[in-house]
């Protein structure tokens, strides 16, 4: 929750320094994860998410602007075991999570054009708290299990890294839409020996500028 808060104070501390453009968005995503185990790739399928927050374009050079995001993402994953896994569990045959993230993004945005209307292009890391999911999954001995993950530092991991990277076109009304895809940098699993689970996620978003001249 520090960080959060860091983030936030980051962004306050941006807008009263800088002559910014804020703008909020929010869009629709699947997500998924890059599953191994044992270095073995587990079939995984996609769930239908979303993510809705603020954000600021902060031009220093050129075509070239800072972009700093903060958002919620709602994510998960469906995956099918091929073999067993002390995370969930080593009986678990398969899992369906539901995680709600908070993601802080530095993003290095690139304007086409210097034209009120352009198409543009982001790219930088993020910083993913998992602040909170729920999990359920069959087992060998048919039985269902529903619970809340566990977080800690022998079970899934609160933070997690993450590249990003944004194709869209901004008009001239102040709207703008764009596609997103989200590469995961870190495993969130902290169970040694236990899997290696990487977010994946593909979407379209569409935002607003608030301070911005029609």
């Amino acid at each position: 929750m520090k960080l959060l808060l860091l983030g936030a104070l980051f962004f306050i501390s941006i807008y009263a320094h800088a002559q910014t453009a804020t703008y909020v968005f929010a869009g629709v995503q699947g997500s998924n994860a890059k599953y191994t185990i044992n270095g073995s790739k587990q079939d995984v399928s996609f769930k239908i998410g979303g993510q809705a927050g603020i954000g600021m374009k902060i031009p220093f050079e050129g075509r070239l602007s800072f972009v700093p995001q903060l958002f919620y993402s709602l994510k998960g994953y469906k995956v099918e075991y091929n073999q067993s896994s002390p995370l969930p569990d080593p009986a678990a045959v398969d899992n369906n999570t539901t995680i709600h993230c908070v993601e802080l993004a530095a993003l290095l945005q690139h304007d086409f054009t210097k034209t009120p209307e352009h198409f543009f292009f982001r790219i930088g890391p993020s910083l993913d708290f998992q602040l909170f999911g729920n999990e359920e999954f069959n087992t060998n001995t048919n039985t269902t299990v529903d619970r809340p993950m566990p977080f800690s530092f022998s079970d899934y991991g609160n933070y997690s890294g993450n590249l990003l990277a944004h194709f869209g076109y901004e008009a001239m009304n102040r709207y703008f839409v764009y596609a997103q895809y989200s590469f995961g940098l870190a495993s969130i699993n902290n169970y040694d020996g236990g899997p290696q689970i990487r977010h994946r996620c593909v979407g379209v978003s569409f935002g607003l500028y608030l301070n911005r001249k029609k």
